[in-house]
């Protein structure tokens, strides 16, 4: 008669462990120490590092001196993570206000929030590609507030000349201000460009290493200094061919 391997997986076998017949399957060796870490990073874990902030509060009376402490530096941290939450959902897209809207939407916003808001018409080419540049970045920077405003709703009378206008407002004052087509950047304006113009500012924390408007510049510069060379060049030959009249 053959002898049945206790560890075999069978019913039979699993009736005999139930029954302290046999002893309970020992388990692979790999799968042991796994469970053992696990335990050993569940003892590393404070018990307030599982807790919300109500829960936190709650138990705010059952940890010593040195545990409040380093509840208090969890507690900030987890409100500031709920704020940089909140303001995702609360921005991350270019929207459009009035001008009564202005002073409650601009002026009156939270004193730790960026607010940049553009003054358009429709009519402008110009003033329809900054739109769409604004509404790019307002996705890439969420916690910046994007406005963008009909101008005749806010200001009578502003001047074409000076449209686009795009405005940037932090604790209720103008931190930075880019009036018409030549200071928003041209009507060849890049998205990077206008990111690069408003980190510049302070109102973004751009990724760019560099100005992405710094290569059209010496491409700009290049050109003008070859179109020099070329006209002297050109006046020296012309001097050599007049005839020396004397």
């Amino acid at each position: 008669m053959l002898k049945q391997d206790p560890n075999e997986d069978t019913q039979w076998n699993d009736i005999l462990r139930d029954f302290g017949i046999l002893r309970p399957k020992e388990k692979p060796k790999d799968e042991i120490e796994e469970m053992v870490l696990h335990v050993q990073k569940e003892a590393e874990v404070k018990p307030y590092e599982r807790m919300n902030l109500e829960e936190l509060k709650e138990a705010e009376d059952d940890f010593d001196e040195a545990d409040r402490k380093a509840i208090e530096m969890y507690r900030q941290q987890r409100l500031q993570e709920w704020k940089c939450l909140q303001r995702r959902q609360k921005y991350g897209e270019l929207r459009e206000i009035c001008g009564e809207q202005y002073v409650k939407e601009v002026t009156n916003a939270p004193e730790d929030v960026w607010v940049i808001i553009h003054l358009y018409r429709s009519s402008i080419p110009m003033c329809l590609l900054v739109n769409e540049h604004l509404s790019l970045l307002a996705r890439k920077f969420p916690q910046v507030k994007f406005l963008k405003a009909i101008v005749n709703s806010c200001i009578q009378n502003y001047h074409d000349r000076c449209l686009p206008s795009i405005l940037i407002y932090k604790t209720g004052e103008i931190k930075g201000r880019f009036i018409g087509v030549a200071e928003c950047g041209g009507i060849d304006l890049k998205v990077e460009e206008l990111e690069w113009k408003l980190a510049e500012v302070g109102a973004i924390e751009t990724d760019l290493e560099e100005n992405p408007h710094k290569d059209i510049m010496n491409m700009m510069t290049l050109s003008a200094q070859n179109i020099y060379a070329y006209e002297s060049t050109d006046t020296k030959s012309s001097d050599v061919m007049k005839p020396d009249i004397t």
